[in-house]
């Protein structure tokens, strides 16, 4: 193997570059990491360090039966530069892993900058470089490097302006609402939640005095792209019956319940092949999560909803990933080249260093002439991949950690707690089971040099 072979390319040193790079380094395979700042700063960042945390102090939950943190956990297991570095850093914050903003930043680009295998540059990319080459540049992508990871792709990166919610079809009632699609056309796929006019009504007051989320400097100036994709508490604010003739229109649905047409109807669509994710049709917004849950509950049979995913709305440059990338976050047409981090479509820091890790481990196998590492589904890393990368996905949106993406236990647990456990527990020992098998070895309780 010829030492340019040996040798990778990561651009962006943000979570993931950074996860990334200590991937290819710790297996012995010489990193060229490339930061922009501070010669250029794009309009969310100000430090000049790497693993820069823009948006919240909070890695999110750290409890091991949770989303987020059963994602940490599989990190550690997997050796995370990030994680080991967040927990030195860490303030109090209840049962959250929350970090020292500065102190965080400060010594991952203390370990990075110390690592003999990585050489770190402060310039700006403009072009993708020839030979092994990882892209981590984040969802604020643009100018020249934009245009070429368009080229390369063969399609446009996408703008993440607002999405709707997501909920877990087994938490919906199901004696309130109906499977059928409009003037009977197609094969039911959609879930509809039929409402008569108090339920409307009700629905209506409480949507367009919900309080919503303030929107970040750098996203103001997109706001005026979201007039095809409105939020939608700016389309009830229009009046009170935009929505009866917009996404919440009745016309070609009968309830079988009363034999006649509802009054107003959303309509939730599926989200994923196995039918246990539900998308609400039009619901893009940008409403407080609590907000949501308060309003979005008033939908007959959404009452015990389980959301999945909240609704969201900022900039965020994001590849047409199903369609683009492997679930080892290599692209299809050109095996050499990988993404990582928001770009790919995960959503949010640990799930950006999460796909940063196995990114730059499955770039190792690749130069080792190894197959690569395609976690189990039921790992919450693996779940993650096999949703960027599932080519059924026909409304592809970012998506974070959560149980919901999960296959479903072969038992049901009506206990939360106890079923996020199984879930967790499930989930460690697919994933001791399977580096075991392939030989990665696992890092779980030990010692590593760079953090002692």
């Amino acid at each position: 193997m010829t030492e340019q072979c040996r040798q990778v390319t990561v651009i962006g040193g943000g979570l993931a570059g950074c996860e990334a790079a200590w991937q290819l380094a710790q297996n012995g395979i010489a990193v060229t990491l490339y930061e922009q700042k501070p010669m250029h700063y794009s309009p969310a960042h100000h430090r000049n360090g790497l693993a820069e945390l823009v948006c919240s102090n909070s890695l999110k939950a750290d409890r091991l039966a949770s989303a987020a943190g059963l994602l940490k956990a599989e990190m550690e297991r997997l050796g995370s530069l990030l994680i080991p570095c967040a927990r030195k850093t860490a303030v109090a914050a209840g049962g959250a892993l929350a970090v020292d903003r500065d102190a965080f930043s400060d010594l991952v680009t203390e370990r990075i900058r110390s690592h003999p295998l990585i050489q770190l540059k402060t310039e700006t990319v403009s072009h993708i470089p020839d030979g092994n080459v990882i892209v981590a540049t984040g969802p604020l992508t643009d100018g020249t490097l934009a245009e070429e990871i368009e080229q390369l792709c063969g399609t446009r990166l996408r703008f993440f302006d607002a999405a709707a919610p997501i909920v877990k079809y087994e938490s919906l009632d199901t004696e309130k609402v109906f499977f059928a699609a409009r003037y009977g056309r197609g094969t039911a796929d959609y879930i509809n939640c039929p409402m008569n006019q108090a339920e409307y009504e009700a629905f209506y007051e409480a949507l367009i005095s919900a309080e919503r989320a303030e929107l970040h400097d750098c996203d103001k100036q997109f706001f005026r792209v979201y007039e095809g994709c409105m939020p939608i508490e700016i389309l009830a604010s229009r009046g009170k019956d935009t929505m009866r003739f917009g996404p919440l229109k009745p016309v070609g649905l009968t309830d079988p319940r009363t034999g006649h047409r509802p009054y107003a109807v959303v309509q939730l669509r599926r989200e994923n092949q196995e039918g246990t994710m539900y998308n609400l049709v039009g619901f893009q917004t940008n409403l407080k999560f609590g907000e949501q849950k308060r309003v979005f509950s008033l939908i007959p049979g959404l009452e015990q909803a389980e959301f999945v995913r909240y609704g969201v709305m900022h900039r965020n440059s994001f590849l047409d990933s199903p369609r683009l990338l492997g679930a080892d976050y290599a692209l299809r047409s050109n095996p050499d080249c990988f993404f990582a981090g928001q770009m790919t479509g995960v959503e949010g820091y640990i799930e950006s260093a999460a796909s940063g890790i196995l990114a730059g481990k499955n770039m190792v196998r690749r130069i080792q002439g190894k197959p690569p590492l395609i976690l189990p589904r039921e790992t919450m890393m693996g779940a993650l991949a096999a949703y960027i990368s599932d080519e059924t996905v026909t409304q592809f949106q970012p998506m974070g950690c959560n149980m919901g993406i999960l296959p479903e236990l072969p038992e049901r647990i009506r206990d939360k707690k106890e079923k996020y456990q199984a879930y967790a527990d499930r989930a460690l020992a697919a994933l001791d089971a399977y580096l075991q098998q392939s030989g990665e070895e696992s890092t779980e309780g030990k010692d590593n040099e760079y953090f002692n």
